[in-house]
């Protein structure tokens, strides 16, 4: 998508700078978790029963019948079958690259490009994220996606349009006390880590 077309509150997300620094962000502290999300969530989810590669919508009642409150964290159009037509997101693909006998790519976890010549979004070189020292690096290129059913939405594309269609969705799921919707796909909504880790804090179930 050219610059033109973006919302402007989407362009003051991004930091412009006039002086050599490579932070993305302007937070004081910045990180990953030690081990990364995923120790995280097995830490958060002890105990608890996962099943994983299940389709709540497959079985829905089984699951409703659960528990007197669900948190839905998928698509808010998906919940409601599509009701007033389908939001647009941004789906990615990844390709990923074994560099035997590299120890180092490109200095950096994540180096973003924005111009239009390139075709991948953003490169990731995985050690960085912990200082490793292996001798060989595993690289991952990111390419931006138009989404279509069956892929994984990754981003809403806030616009006039599928802001007005979120805001139908809305005025649906505020009718469903007992279903708490969250995150990017089921509020339509950016959302960094932490500040989502912050809302889940502060919601009141």
């Amino acid at each position: 998508m050219k610059a033109t077309e973006i919302p402007a509150f989407v362009i003051r997300r991004l930091p412009f700078r006039f002086e050599f620094n490579n932070n993305y962000f302007n937070d004081t502290f910045q990180g990953i978790p030690v081990g990364g999300y995923t120790q995280i969530f097995n830490k958060l989810l002890e105990g608890c029963e996962v099943r994983l590669n299940t389709d709540y919508f497959a079985n829905r009642e089984y699951f409703d019948d659960l528990a007197e409150k669900i948190v839905f964290t998928g698509q808010i159009d998906a919940f409601y079958n599509y009701r007033f037509g389908e939001l647009d997101f941004r789906s990615l693909r990844f390709e990923h690259k074994l560099l035997a006998g590299v120890a180092d790519f490109q200095g950096n976890a994540v180096v973003n490009y924005t111009e239009a010549e390139v075709s991948y979004t953003r490169c990731i070189e995985h050690k960085h994220f912990e200082f490793g020292q292996q001798p060989d690096t595993v690289i991952t290129y990111e390419y931006s996606q138009k989404w279509e059913r069956g892929a994984a939405p990754y981003y809403p594309i806030n616009n006039s349009r599928n802001n007005a269609l979120y805001a139908q969705y809305a005025a649906l799921a505020a009718q469903n006390p007992n279903i708490i919707f969250g995150g990017r796909l089921a509020e339509y909504k950016y959302y960094d880590m932490h500040q989502i880790i912050e809302n889940v804090l502060n919601m009141q179930i």
